[in-house]
């Protein structure tokens, strides 16, 4: 989007709205620790008074945009619910589509989440309580999935299936994986195929 594009879309936004919307795109694109409040006020056009009406510190702009990411992604679980209300399956399968399809952004400005983690060391901050709280939450809508789509040991599938959508938004990030999006796909098919055969004994 060109300057004057982008100041038309900026100017018919709220003031909080157009701080968030600057946040998000540094903290994407630099990082949180090099980008400060200045910074992000200048991107908003407005103030540092004005931003720390709105948000009394730095720490609680990060928590406030990873709030909107994490609820950016519990949508998606919402979504695929009212889709396929009666097929956990197609709801596993289109969350991995979902997180398949995000990974040429993900290739260029890596995961939010992972990201805000290795900048944040302290486990106690409350960003990465944020974190750790969403992605708790989407295990256990996950293992409630596999439960409901007959897997014999749901909490195992939802571990496994979690742990490649997970590390395929890590390999996207670093491009040690081509076709990260189809391979994540054909694996987490055949995770649900390989989990609901039953084993025959020898």
């Amino acid at each position: 989007m060109d300057r004057a594009g982008r100041q038309s879309r900026v100017a018919k936004l709220p003031p909080r709205e157009r701080i968030l919307d600057a946040a998000e795109e540094l903290f994407s694109r630099e990082g949180i620790k090099a980008v400060g409040v200045q910074a992000i006020a200048d991107r908003a056009e407005t103030t540092k008074m004005a931003l720390y009406r709105h948000f009394a510190t730095k720490d609680a702009l990060v928590e406030e945009w990873l709030r909107i990411v994490a609820a950016d992604y519990t949508a998606v679980f919402d979504r695929l619910a009212d889709t396929h209300p009666d097929e956990p399956r197609e709801q596993i399968l289109g969350i991995a589509r979902f997180i398949a399809d995000g990974l040429p952004e993900i290739s260029h400005r890596g995961c939010p989440f992972i990201n805000s983690i290795a900048e944040l060391p302290d486990r106690a901050h409350p960003a990465r309580r944020l974190i750790e709280s969403h992605k708790a939450g989407q295990l256990h809508r996950l293992t409630d999935l596999c439960a409901r789509a007959g897997l014999p040991d749901p909490t195992e599938a939802a571990a496994e299936i979690t742990f490649i959508l997970e590390g395929a938004q890590v390999s996207a990030q670093n491009g040690s994986v081509e076709h990260a999006g189809e391979r994540l796909m054909r694996i987490v098919e055949a995770v649900l195929h390989r989990r609901s055969t039953p084993t025959t004994a020898a």
